[in-house]
């Protein structure tokens, strides 16, 4: 079974890594369950194993850590649901890409619940959405942006780290950072799309969504 935990509040980042390890490593061990940790942390940026320090535009405004997740340079801070998924991808196949593609899926079956069309775009990590409601590119290409980041870590096929869905952040705050080293397209949140969207809404769509790709 699946353990769901949801913490109220602003968790601080650096006791969130030492919780998930902890997990991780009991998971690896067989003396704790699988688990998905849904939290808020305050706000700060994360340099994931592939960030490039010319992408943190601004390092003084907010706390940057160091994590061992891959990716690039991300936001975390009030109004996003941050999702840490603690799963034992060795029971679950040993395959990586298929987990990470499972992650990715997830995070677009929660989105269609709320009438959003989340995509996956080659080459660009994460889940975007098309802005019809913006004027086109000067290629003539659609606007997109994004709208929840990915990046995990194994360990002993022991998943940590996860997801992140922009509900209601003050998007102001992406602009410390080029998000995942990406300067041609901006961040969006559900609110900013013009749904009254609260974070237990999420919550229950993140649930529901989970069983239906990974079951239990």
């Amino acid at each position: 079974m699946v353990e769901w935990i949801t913490s109220t509040g602003l968790t601080a980042y650096d006791a969130a890594v030492t919780e998930m390890e902890t997990r991780a490593a009991g998971i690896a061990a067989g003396t704790m369950n699988e688990a998905i940790w849904l939290v808020e942390h305050p706000p700060l940026y994360t340099a994931g194993t592939s960030a490039k320090l010319a992408d943190l535009t601004d390092p003084d405004r907010f706390p940057v850590y160091a994590s061992k997740r891959g990716g690039q340079y991300t936001y975390h801070g009030p109004g996003q649901r941050v999702a840490y998924a603690m799963l034992d991808v060795g029971k679950r196949g040993r395959d990586v890409r298929k987990f990470v593609q499972q992650l990715e899926n997830w995070v677009i079956g929660t989105l269609d619940q709320f009438n959003v069309k989340g995509e996956q775009r080659a080459g660009r990590v994460g889940v975007w959405v098309v802005r019809d409601d913006k004027p086109l590119n000067a290629d003539g290409s659609a606007h997109e942006d994004k709208i929840a980041a990915i990046g995990v870590r194994l360990r002993k096929w022991v998943s940590f780290h996860g997801i992140s869905i922009n509900v209601e952040p003050d998007l102001e705050h992406y602009s410390g950072i080029v998000p995942c080293g990406i300067t041609q397209h901006g961040v969006t949140s559900l609110v900013d799309l013009g749904l009254p969207v609260t974070m237990n809404d999420v919550d229950v769509a993140l649930k529901h969504s989970f069983d239906t790709v990974f079951g239990q």
